[in-house]
């Protein structure tokens, strides 16, 4: 297996740290297995399991630095990539930007490991495509879909005394179900860090459910439509939102955060005040890593709070330049949502849409955030509080800064990809043309 345990890592990297003459070296260890199955038009296409582990080492003599990689452990081995990353090292120009590596810190224990999903088999696997699969063909559907899931390890230590060390587990399942003439379709997609936690044969029967009923679909003029996002759809449109809140972009002029004259908009309300925005290591179900990449510690940090920014992301170089205190990005975002499930979002709905899903979105504008892309895999038209009819889907141009600051209201939230995130029913989204995919 390639988890190894705390001691059995830090064995190691005290011995790579052992053959550096660097002023300073850092190294890291990382390992991983698991396995995955894909399949196809209702029958498996392939199946995989994987064990890894590497380990880099960056050594840096003042402003220059190097770095080598390997994933071989004997001291022969360790001892040839060190050399390396030193030689690097000394042909590197100096880095103006380079800080001195992190002497020892506190870390939390992280949660992110689930023994169930760590002891996940092929058999595992074999039976959560099976449930999948016998939806599919019950229905006379088609489906296609992939399971994977892994455990991991990762370790740090440098020649200073830090040495953080964490380990997690992952599982994801997605399926699109069609409709034989593939004139339906529908998706689900959903990860956990609890194998416990996943439903396939639910989950299953929910896109097929979308499948038989985005059949026949109508076109309706583009516009600006009232939407309840199913919180997919939300996390597809918003999953990379909290990565903006960076205080050098928004220093630097790149960033919707900035102000005119210069200065960050902290302290602004810039959105609904519904929207809450925050990200915490040690949510139970969102669980992620205490330490970030360079080692700074990573904490409960509130992004935005009742639509007012709270906080930007200083790296250590950014903060010794601004006079401030590092702030670590952090990983899973969370949003707070309310008490309404879509079905009663929907019912309160006069007229609007339903969105199942936004896919191929790109950017458009990185100062205020614009996105284009496009809903599929069921979309709906709503009116007097039910769903009268599937539509063809839409392309949208719309910008997340917009978005959050027409919220008619929030649903409960729950975990999507790597977010908690709740269903959205947002007045005034934009669609601008029609589109024939499914």
């Amino acid at each position: 297996m390639a988890i190894l345990s705390k001691e059995e890592a830090k064995t190691i990297l005290e011995k790579v740290l052992s053959f550096s003459k660097a002023d300073e070296c850092q190294v890291s260890l990382n390992g991983e297995y698991g396995g995955n199955i894909r399949y196809a038009r209702n029958a498996v296409s392939t199946a995989g399991q994987s064990n890894t582990m590497g380990l880099a080492v960056n050594a840096s003599f003042g402003k220059k630095t190097g770095s080598a990689t390997i994933n071989e452990f004997d001291d022969a081995s360790l001892q040839k990539v060190v050399k390396r990353a030193e030689e690097l090292a000394q042909l590197a120009p100096e880095n103006p930007e380079h800080m001195p590596l992190l002497g020892p810190q506190q870390y939390a224990d992280a949660i992110g490991y689930a023994p169930s999903t760590a002891a996940i088999t092929p058999e595992t696997r074999a039976e959560v495509v099976a449930q999948s699969l016998s939806v599919a063909k019950s229905n006379n559907l088609e489906a296609a879909g992939f399971i994977e899931n892994s455990a991991r390890f990762r370790a740090m230590m440098n020649s200073k005394g830090l040495f953080a060390y964490g380990k997690d587990t992952d599982v994801s399942f997605s399926v699109t179900v069609r409709t034989q003439d593939g004139t339906g379709s529908g998706y689900v997609n959903e990860r956990f860090n609890d194998v416990s936690k996943l439903d396939s044969l639910g989950l299953s029967r929910k896109a097929a459910a979308k499948a038989t009923g985005s059949v026949g679909a109508k076109a309706i003029e583009p516009g600006k439509y009232t939407v309840i996002l199913e919180p997919l759809a939300a996390n597809d449109f918003l999953g990379g939102f909290i990565r903006s809140f960076d205080a050098r972009q928004a220093d630097e002029g790149r960033s919707f955060l900035t102000k005119k004259g210069g200065g960050t908009r902290v302290g602004e309300q810039l959105f609904d005040e519904k929207v809450t925005i925050y990200t915490d290591p040690l949510n139970a179900e969102l669980p992620t890593s205490t330490w970030g990449g360079d080692g700074t510690p990573l904490e409960k940090t509130m992004w935005v709070e009742n639509g007012v920014v709270k906080n930007l992301a200083y790296s250590r170089y950014w903060a010794e330049k601004k006079g401030v205190k590092p702030l670590g990005g952090g990983f899973g975002m969370i949003f707070k949502g309310g008490d309404k499930s879509i079905d009663e979002l929907i019912a309160g709905t006069e007229k609007g849409i339903l969105v199942t899903r936004f896919w191929y979105i790109r950017s458009v504008d990185q100062q205020t955030l614009l996105q284009t892309g496009l809903t599929r895999d069921g979309t709906f038209y709503i009116e007097n509080g039910k769903i009268k009819f599937p539509i063809k889907n839409f392309r949208f141009n719309e910008s997340p800064v917009i978005m959050l600051n027409n919220v008619e209201e929030f649903g409960k939230a729950v975990r999507s990809g790597n977010s908690i995130i709740p269903p959205m029913k947002i007045r005034d989204f934009t669609f601008t043309s029609l589109s024939d995919a499914v």
